[in-house]
């Protein structure tokens, strides 16, 4: 039975590179090479070791030649990018009661923890975040110091309104129209007609498109009993009700949200995963990978 990190151990330590570097590395440890398979790679040039560089990586016998340590850059068939596009509206500091990490903290612990694995296999990463004032963009870059880079956004990132209009998503958006991976981890709480019309202009024959859909399990089950004061977090608009009286009205209406969510996406050729932030991140890492793998 593979065992994976407890949340709570991960939460205890503030450090974000430090987390995502252990969750990648003992990641990596446990995946077969090919659950985490890509296009082709093909051998370009040789750059200096930078701390966070995996050692596999080093080219032994030119250290050997010249008592200084080199790293095996990648080069893809094509011109091929990792985007990583973080929803950082207010919705996603949502937390379950008794839960770890919010859905923008564990957000952020995944973006990061993808990112390391796509750099480690040579691919150059970019991150995107969008929120209801002004979105941050990093373009791609292979290396480590991109990571720390992107790492160092992330820190700094906190939630901050709704998400923006749909002229405001592909002014931004325009800039990930190239080959490759764009994958945006989102709660999904948007106008649906707003997101679908801005993700369909990402979609080219040369790139693909897929959701992380972050979830708690509060959202999932609805475990609450007797009055409770329900607010949204974006708008600040309340609404007590009795839990018990409207679970089933809740689930239902959620049923019908998520599928038609996914009709939506699917119209344009974008899957969506869904992802538990109260569940281990290896382990949800774990499972999209493998599925992933499996579609390639």
């Amino acid at each position: 039975m593979e065992q994976f990190i407890d949340l709570r151990a991960l939460a205890r330590v503030k450090d974000l590179a430090l987390v995502a570097r252990a969750v990648a590395t003992g990641f990596l440890q446990g995946l077969h090479e090919s659950e985490l398979r890509g296009v082709g790679i093909e051998f370009s040039q040789y750059r200096s070791y930078e701390p966070g560089d995996a050692p596999s990586r080093i080219d032994w016998k030119l250290f050997a030649r010249s008592d200084r340590y080199f790293v095996r850059e990648a080069e893809r068939e094509s011109d091929i990018s990792l985007w990583l596009v973080l929803d950082a509206s207010d919705s996603m500091a949502l937390r379950s009661e008794g839960g770890v990490w919010s859905k923008f903290e564990y957000g952020r612990h995944l973006v990061a923890t993808l990112a390391y694995l796509a750099i480690q296999q040579g691919d150059q990463v970019g991150l995107l975040l969008v929120n209801g004032s002004e979105s941050q963009v990093l373009p791609p870059l292979g290396g480590m110091r991109q990571w720390y880079r992107l790492v160092n956004v992330l820190e700094q990132a906190a939630t901050s309104g709704t998400v923006a209009s749909s002229a405001e998503l592909m002014r931004d958006l325009v800039q990930l129209r190239q080959s490759g991976l764009i994958v945006w981890v989102t709660d999904l709480y948007q106008y649906r007609t707003e997101i679908e019309s801005a993700v369909k202009t990402l979609v080219t024959s040369r790139n693909e498109v897929a959701v992380l859909q972050l979830e708690n399990t509060d959202e999932i089950r609805f475990p609450f009993q007797g009055a409770v004061r329900f607010e949204d977090l974006e708008t600040g608009e309340q609404v007590v009700a009795n839990a018990a009286k409207l679970r089933k009205t809740y689930l239902a209406a959620r049923a019908d949200w998520q599928r038609a969510w996914d009709l939506a996406l699917g119209r344009s050729r974008i899957s969506v995963d869904r992802i538990n932030v109260d569940e281990p991140l290896d382990e949800s890492l774990m499972v999209y990978l493998r599925r992933r793998g499996k579609a390639l």
